[in-house]
């Protein structure tokens, strides 16, 4: 059962050192919580990037290889603006992404890879809020990051990881899902929210084909808006807020 939407938001654990996110696509995390990780890779936490894509089907007036580069170009400046230095590409198709075992797999092996004590993700419900409908690559990726938490601790689970040697890392202590409808913590976004709106910005190509309106003035008041709508709950500071699952 979810708490109440109007229960107080905790303060997120910050007895970790190694975090993974893992979304779907080029942009996820700078329009979801890009503010959280500045503030995190500021106190000394390592943070790393895994995408499903390379946002190939993202720019409709793009062809999807040019855009696809593009995208990750993109990618790479955004992360680097927060502290992000590893930035990896799983490469599924965009748009069309299977949740099932083969998804499952590569998130496990970047699990296994990375050795996370906390890993991130976007919403893996159907809808935002009830008010308008998830795209299928965002449901896909997200619950299959869930499952992934897990299976990256079995050995008997995607055996073949192992034989290629990654060992199992049963290390997951939380998964955090940013954008959800029922948060239950919250990081402050004021000390990473400049950053995240630069970090947006890198997205710049993306961000003039999907609105006409000024990028900087846009993205300003996206991320400002998100973190004040978490601040009811926050003791009135603005805030990055997330769904906490613990294992």
């Amino acid at each position: 059962m979810s708490e109440p939407t109007s229960s107080p938001l905790k303060p997120m654990p910050g007895d970790w050192q190694r975090a993974l996110a893992v979304v779907a696509h080029p942009d996820d995390l700078e329009y979801g919580c890009a503010a959280a990780i500045a503030a995190w890779t500021d106190g000394g936490r390592e943070v790393a990037y895994v995408l499903a894509t390379r946002g190939e089907a993202g720019i409709g007036t793009l062809e999807p290889d040019r855009c696809g580069r593009l995208r990750e170009r993109e990618q790479r400046a955004s992360a680097a603006v927060v502290g992000v230095t590893t930035v990896e590409f799983l490469g599924h198709r965009d748009g069309v992404i299977e949740y099932g075992p083969a998804l499952r797999r590569d998130i496990a092996a970047a699990i296994r890879r990375h050795r996370p004590e906390l890993v991130i993700t976007l919403n893996h419900r159907d809808t935002w809020g009830g008010v308008a409908w998830n795209t299928p690559d965002h449901v896909a990726v997200g619950r299959a990051t869930l499952d992934a938490a897990g299976d990256a601790g079995n050995r008997w689970i995607f055996p073949e990881l192992t034989e290629q040697g990654l060992e199992p890392w049963d290390g997951v202590r939380w998964v955090a899902v940013a954008g959800s409808s029922t948060p239950t913590h919250a990081v402050p976004a004021a000390p990473g929210l400049g950053r995240a709106v630069r970090s947006l910005l890198q997205h710049r190509a993306y961000i003039e084909a999907l609105t006409d309106e000024d990028p900087e003035q846009y993205a300003r008041a996206f991320l400002t808006a998100n973190a004040g709508a978490a601040a009811g709950r926050f003791g009135g500071e603005p805030a990055v807020a997330f769904e906490l699952f613990g294992r």
